[in-house]
């Protein structure tokens, strides 16, 4: 017991230090923005974080703008949005070398001299990369991540890290190390995850681009809840060398890196940038496709596939009505929407999604948490990953007719240890097949989709964690996926809501329509989808829908 007692004093010390450091780095960018203003008191800090990225940009280039001004703006409003919702866990404080080098060298670079804020698992040199992890601190990175090298090289400079939940495997954003991230439009919402400090800095005018990282709706969550647009790339048409994984190793669900901006054109400046020489020269890996100017610019129009309900994870009336608006805006426009039948979407969760990430029962991704004071917004999946397999069995057989979470997750956590993983027992090829079989056969450029919203109270992901159904589909097809606002939740949302029953009427759904009350003026998305390899036409559809 003292034994015990000395080691947990020890890991609390870290977490103060931790604490203390992410306090330092705050007081930093005060200290940094005081001296900034009392040199150029004439500076307009409000004008400058209001221009959209691409008009931001041109101005940088262009020389009306100073990199100085813009960094220091931007340094001045992060400040602010960190302190309300608790988002950015450290100041890279180099970047004010970079802005003063900036400042010197020649105006190179689709983002020179652009602000950008880079999420807690990618890797910046002589930073960690903690994933809210106490075992990760003073593990400061030895190099950038390519995709970090890139930005650079483009010009951009890279001036925070922002927080996550533990482990990265929750779309909530709250660890030990640095607490509970809070949505900046209602703080008593979550701003999804796990790159919700990227969602809660953007969405507040902290950043002005953000790089964030997606296994099952880690960039289209935070986007949706609070309110701007993301999109998640096929999983490698950006490199992702030096990036931390959640669940290393897996492959069953494929991981995007993606931007996060206020507006899909910033998406697409991002974009252009980042699919550079510069990218395919640092990383081999990465297929030598740069942006596709031409299908990103084409007016044609498109034939869009649609549906309201993946006939798991009922809708709220918000999400519905997002939808259907969306579709009678596009049709009014000149465009075909074509009805498209989803079925089996429980089957494609639990059998390829929970099954092929944690194919050991989950036994390496509970090692991960060994040495920890917490657990992290896992919830219910951590306990059960922990759980014996006679325990597994008998849960899933128990909770059938109560609680279907709980009653897959027992049998696919308890099945995969039990039945060894084989093509014939683990095809997610074949149902990526008979996906774009169906999707060509309609003859379809698009898919128009609902996105889970409004923004779930903070604490509500760790109860529902099978409410990802409508983002890791796009994860397991390793289809390129972008989120548009398009809507604000009604009074009559919130009427309507008292009749949500769900499709199995079990605990999961009563828990699920609570955490969706008390939303009005709540934004709300729609998931915007193409075929692998087609980000440019899911940019081109997304910025037609945000358009309209």
């Amino acid at each position: 017991l003292l034994l015990r007692w000395r080691r947990r004093r020890a890991l609390w010390r870290k977490v103060a230090e931790a604490q203390e450091r992410q306090e330092r780095s705050l007081v930093r960018m005060e200290a940094a923005v005081q001296r900034f203003r009392e040199q150029h008191p004439s500076v307009n800090v409000a004008s400058i974080v209001s221009l959209p990225l691409p008009e931001l940009s041109k101005k940088l280039r262009d020389g009306s703008l100073p990199p100085d001004h813009v960094f220091y703006a931007y340094v001045g409003k992060a400040l602010q949005i960190a302190t309300e919702t608790n988002c950015i866990t450290e100041y890279l404080q180099e970047s004010e070398t970079q802005v003063r080098k900036a400042k010197l060298m020649e105006k190179q670079g689709l983002l020179y001299g652009v602000p950008v804020s880079i999420k807690d698992s990618i890797d910046c040199q002589g930073h960690d990369s903690t994933l809210g992890f106490i075992k990760n601190l003073n593990k400061p990175a030895a190099e950038d991540s390519v995709v970090v090298q890139v930005l650079k090289k483009q010009g951009a400079i890279p001036f925070v890290k922002t927080n996550v939940p533990q482990s990265l495997i929750s779309y909530d954003c709250k660890n030990l190390l640095f607490g509970q991230t809070r949505n900046p439009l209602l703080y008593t919402r979550t701003p999804g995850g796990s790159s919700g400090g990227e969602g809660a800095l953007v969405g507040g005018g902290g950043s002005i681009l953000g790089i964030g990282t997606d296994v099952g709706g880690s960039l289209r969550f935070p986007a949706a809840f609070c309110g701007i647009c993301a999109i998640k790339p096929t999983g490698k048409r950006l490199s992702k060398r030096g990036i931390m994984s959640g669940v290393v190793g897996q492959k069953a669900v494929a991981a995007g890196v993606g931007p996060l901006a206020k507006d899909v054109e910033s998406l697409a400046l991002c974009l252009r940038a980042l699919l550079s020489e510069d990218m395919f020269s640092l990383d081999s890996t990465v297929p030598p496709l740069p942006f596709n100017e031409e299908v990103y610019s084409s007016t044609n129009p498109l034939r869009i596939g649609y549906y309201e309900t993946d006939f798991f994870t009922m809708p709220s009336p918000a999400m519905r009505r997002a939808v259907r608006e969306t579709k009678q805006l596009l049709e009014e426009a000149g465009h075909t929407l074509v009805p498209f039948e989803l079925t089996n979407v429980d089957h494609v969760i639990f059998n390829y999604c929970v099954r092929g990430m944690f194919a050991d029962g989950g036994s390496s991704f509970v090692k991960k948490f060994k040495g920890e004071m917490e657990k992290g917004g896992t919830g219910m999946f951590f306990w059960l990953a922990k759980a014996p397999h006679w325990l597994k069995t008998l849960l899933s057989w128990i909770s059938q007719p109560f609680v279907r979470s709980i009653s897959f997750l027992s049998q696919q956590l308890w099945d995969s240890t039990s039945t060894p993983l084989t093509t014939s027992t683990f095809p997610p090829q074949d149902f990526c097949h008979q996906f774009i079989a169906q999707w060509k056969k309609l003859n379809l450029d698009v898919m128009l989709c609902p996105m889970l919203g409004p923004a779930l109270g903070i604490g509500y992901p760790a109860k529902l964690s099978v409410a990802v159904s409508y983002t890791m589909l796009y994860n397991a097809l390793d289809f390129p996926a972008g989120v548009v606002p398009v809507t604000l939740v009604t009074d009559e949302d919130e009427e309507q809501l008292k009749g949500y029953k769900g499709y199995y009427q079990d605990w999961w759904d009563r828990t699920l329509a609570k955490a969706f009350r008390g939303s009005v003026g709540m934004p709300v998305a729609v998931q915007c989808v193409a075929l692998p390899w087609q980000e440019e036409l899911c940019l081109r559809f997304m910025k037609e829908v945000e358009t309209l």
